[in-house]
């Protein structure tokens, strides 16, 4: 959680960066799963999801997993159906992922869903 959104996001909500720390660091099998972490913002709580979907962060290109993220927010819709579900451009930045192909993904697996994509404010 050292670059992009997940550098945002820890320093704006340290138990995400905490439910991250639970799990093993460099781990490949973390790909498509996620971690969890509880907050509150501005007095309503929100629960927080570390997204698995890329596997290194260095070089050019593409480094997201395509697949990685299909299988998380399949995982998502299985366990917050029902839920109000928001979500970064996740993919789409450092990882070098093409947000069109990213976000049909996510259409399809949360389909039927109330979901947003969120634009993080800085």
């Amino acid at each position: 959680m050292g670059a992009g959104i997940a550098k945002t996001v820890k320093q704006a909500f340290p138990a995400a960066y905490e439910a991250d720390l639970t799990t093993i660091a460099g781990d490949k099998n973390k790909l498509g799963s996620y971690s969890v972490a509880q907050a509150t913002t501005k007095g309503k709580p929100l629960t927080i999801l570390n997204a698995y979907t890329q596997y290194h962060w260095r070089g050019s290109g593409r480094k997201v997993d395509y697949d990685a993220v299909r299988q998380v927010f399949r995982q998502i819709k299985k366990n917050f159906s029902g839920k109000r579900i928001g979500y970064p451009a996740i993919g789409a930045g450092l990882a070098g992922g093409d947000w069109s192909v990213i976000a049909a993904i996510i259409e399809v697996e949360l389909a039927g869903e109330n979901h947003v994509f969120v634009e993080w404010e800085k």
